[in-house]
């Protein structure tokens, strides 16, 4: 989508920065102004699915989502270490830290080639040992809220490109609101983590820790996929809904954008628990190089699908608008969430351009003289 929110001005666009902006949509024209507010969800005419859909794809290659997903996978991998190394000592309280151990492993043996296992287990071994369960979760959790809130953020800004909206809340509002989602998000990823982990002898020995019987145990042995599967959906919906910097109408659990994200999310990786238990099982050192670059390709698909559904969200959120008559050609006509930000970045710029502009007119009067 174009760049909008508040108009650049400057060399590169040719326009002094009093002219008018003339690409703008023409609200008085079209007898309907954009909203100051959302609507309510009942005053939201319907979209038109095919044209919500032929927009979404021309957004999502114009957006450059691809990219936009590469930046998010690099944060996925910097906070994974972390978070692993905080599940593990988490476990190892409320139950047997080396059966804790031993059910991390087992559960990554499904997914990883043996090699691999064998370089990571005595690394979380180390970690773990060394410094003692304690401090090891004090340490790995502050860690992976830190890495976690590089992903979120950059998932705001990704998100506020697919609207075409600058981010305007200034920082002492931004970072605490993206560290709140952080933290959700992060507790959500941990217990669906757990949630896999805990099976088994694991599951039993915290059961008895707590004081659970075996048909407690058996129960949850069944109830933690539709648990797991709730959890990421809210993990999905807070993400779409509190990272951008626009009202939207509403509080969405599962959006339509949200749905074929997870949808997808899940036959990418139940493909590629098939592809890598099967295929690097008996190949050494080769396995090992070839499970990273495929983890790494299936944490790319999955941040990529999150940024489809997300444009797919906005594109019929926007059809909606137009069905509705509001000026929503060229962007979604969302209100912001704050502008303070973005309009005292906007008057640096018309400042350096007015002194690039006086510097260049002086240059002139010096020739001309």
């Amino acid at each position: 989508m174009a760049e909008t929110g508040t108009p650049k001005t400057g060399p590169d666009d040719g326009r002094s920065p009093d002219a008018p902006d003339s690409e703008a949509p023409d609200t008085e024209a079209s007898g309907t102004e954009a909203p100051d507010t959302p609507r309510a969800p009942s005053d939201a005419p319907k979209p038109s699915w095919g044209r919500a859909l032929k927009a979404t794809f021309r957004e999502f290659l114009a957006d450059e989502c691809t990219d936009l997903a590469a930046g998010l996978t690099y944060y996925a991998v910097l906070a994974s270490a972390p978070a692993l190394l905080a599940l593990v000592s988490l476990l190892g309280f409320v139950g047997d830290a080396e059966k804790a151990l031993d059910s991390v492993l087992n559960t990554l043996s499904e997914f990883l080639p043996k090699d691999m296992i064998g370089i990571v287990e005595p690394l979380i071994e180390n970690a773990v040992g060394n410094t003692g369960a304690g401090v090891a979760l004090v340490l790995s959790l502050v860690l992976a809220l830190w890495s976690a809130s590089g992903y979120v953020g950059a998932f705001g800004r990704a998100m506020n490109r697919i609207y075409d909206i600058e981010e305007g809340r200034p920082i002492w509002k931004l970072r605490p609101a993206m560290f709140a989602v952080t933290l959700v998000v992060l507790i959500i990823t941990a217990v669906v983590v757990a949630s896999l982990v805990l099976s088994g002898p694991i599951a039993r020995s915290v059961g008895e820790a707590i004081g659970l019987g075996e048909v407690a145990i058996t129960v949850w042995g069944i109830a933690k996929w539709p648990v797991a599967l709730l959890l990421v959906i809210v993990a999905v919906a807070l993400l779409y809904h509190f990272t951008p910097n626009v009202k939207r109408p509403r509080f969405r659990w599962l959006s339509v954008g949200a749905m074929v994200a997870i949808v997808v999310t899940g036959i990418a990786s139940a493909a590629f628990g098939w592809y890598v238990g099967s295929s690097f099982s008996n190949y050494g050192s080769y396995g090992i190089l070839a499970a990273v670059i495929v983890l790494l390709l299936w944490l790319w698909i999955v941040n990529l699908v999150l940024l489809l559904g997300a444009e797919l969200d906005a594109e019929v959120e926007r059809s909606r608008e137009l069905n509705d008559g509001l000026p929503a050609e060229e962007r979604v006509q969302l209100p912001p969430r704050d502008t303070k930000a973005s309009d005292k970045k906007a008057g640096k710029r018309r400042d350096a351009v007015a002194e690039a502009r006086a510097v260049r007119e002086a240059a002139a009067r010096d020739a001309d003289g």
